[in-house]
């Protein structure tokens, strides 16, 4: 019997809408920073960053990337339900009693502890090939990791003399997109110690990692044999202005990215006001002339931020239009007094390009005070993904 409700989703006036052409475009600039024998971990984590991690993630397997990264094993468990059969990394925190669940999805566990691997060696044991971990080193970031002193003994103990392998060395770079590198190289060098450790040690490690897009743009010496590429692959770099712009980044290749996401929505009434009425909550906006107000059906349980009252913008016709008034939990107002036939059913884009204008995700996050990971991260779930 067919799903009477199977095309609601496409009827919604809001929808992200993500480009995967230029997904591809954007792997290829991450190719070209790095050696060609470097590997790539794509990081599909928080739902590939608010883009949909399954539709990406099989985007990217049929482009060749054969390694994911996610912060969670029911992350993992998705993708693994969906048909990606290539190694999954779970990147965040592990308890014991959730390590049954991540062997039986044929996860691959990032150990940030002792304790960890030993109850995975428990678990392993009866395997018949010894089951593949990344150990993470805290060489700077402060959070989950041993410290560099810990590597070689666990490396050296009986729960790597069997059950476990270690697949590769990880770490995590605090400040790789600071405007001071010096502490990035502190990082990398600590690193780099632990590496040699391990191989005047005769053990076998077949991959190290640390750098994320920023590192990747930005720091050679961090990519290593893997980079694990972000952000960058939706189309964003975290690097400051003056950073990105200069000639140690060859090609200039931050200008290369293309978001890949626009959110947009369309108008669903008109308001004709006076000069002096209020506009929502609180009454923070009060009009100082009279005013045609668009209402937008998109709030902040969309995952539009209430911290933009009063202070985003819109594209509507191609032109900037202001918000006025409190976002509300469903609805957002905006003044479109300056574009007389703006109209109901006009199609408003909130992140992405409109004719020859463009709001960023980083433009957003600058108005609230933020990054263009939660800018992209927030957008909701009730939010229809829609891939071209």
């Amino acid at each position: 019997m067919p799903n009477r409700f199977s095309s609601l989703s496409h009827d919604s006036p809001t929808l992200a809408t993500i480009d995967l052409a230029a997904l591809a475009h954007n792997l290829t600039v991450a190719r070209q920073s790095i050696p060609a024998s470097c590997e790539i971990l794509a990081v599909v984590k928080a739902d590939a960053y608010g883009h949909g991690a399954v539709a990406v993630s099989k985007r990217l397997a049929q482009l060749g990337v054969s390694r994911f990264g996610v912060a969670t094993i029911q992350e993992g468990i998705t993708l693994r339900e969906a048909g990606i059969q290539g190694p999954i990394l779970v990147m965040g925190a592990l308890f014991p009693d959730q390590l049954p669940d991540l062997l039986a999805a044929g996860l691959t566990p990032v150990v940030h502890d002792p304790a960890i691997a030993d109850r995975l060696a428990s678990l392993a044991r009866s395997r018949p090939e010894p089951y593949p971990v990344h150990i993470k080193v805290d060489t700077g970031m402060g959070r989950l990791g041993l410290a560099p002193d810990q590597v070689l003994s666990l490396l050296q103990s009986p729960s790597f003399k069997g059950p476990l392998k270690a697949d590769a060395l990880m770490t995590h770079l605090a400040d790789a997109d600071g405007p001071d590198p010096d502490y990035t190289r502190i990082q990398i060098a600590r690193f780099q110690s632990v590496v040699g450790q391990v191989e005047a040690a005769g053990l076998s490690v077949p991959f190290f990692h640390a750098a994320n897009s920023a590192a990747i743009l930005r720091h050679p010496s961090a990519h290593f044999n893997m980079v694990r590429p972000g952000l960058m692959l939706y189309g964003y770099q975290s690097l400051p202005a003056d950073t990105a712009a200069s000639s140690n980044l060859a090609d200039h290749k931050p200008a290369l990215l293309t978001p890949i996401l626009t959110l947009s929505t369309r108008v669903v009434q008109i308001r004709n006001l006076g000069q002096g009425e209020s506009i929502s909550y609180n009454r923070t906006y009060r009009t100082s002339r009279p005013s045609r107000i668009a209402i937008l059906p998109i709030g902040y349980a969309d995952g539009y931020s209430r911290l933009l009252s009063n202070r985003g913008q819109v594209l509507i016709k191609g032109s900037r239009v202001g918000i006025v008034g409190r976002v509300c939990m469903d609805m957002t107002m905006v003044d479109v007094t300056c574009l007389p036939t703006a109209a109901v059913g006009d199609e408003v884009v909130l992140i992405g390009r409109q004719g020859e204008a463009q709001i960023s995700a980083a433009e957003v996050a600058a108005w609230t005070d933020t990054i263009p990971y939660e800018v992209l991260c927030a957008i909701g779930p009730r939010v229809p993904r829609v891939y071209r």
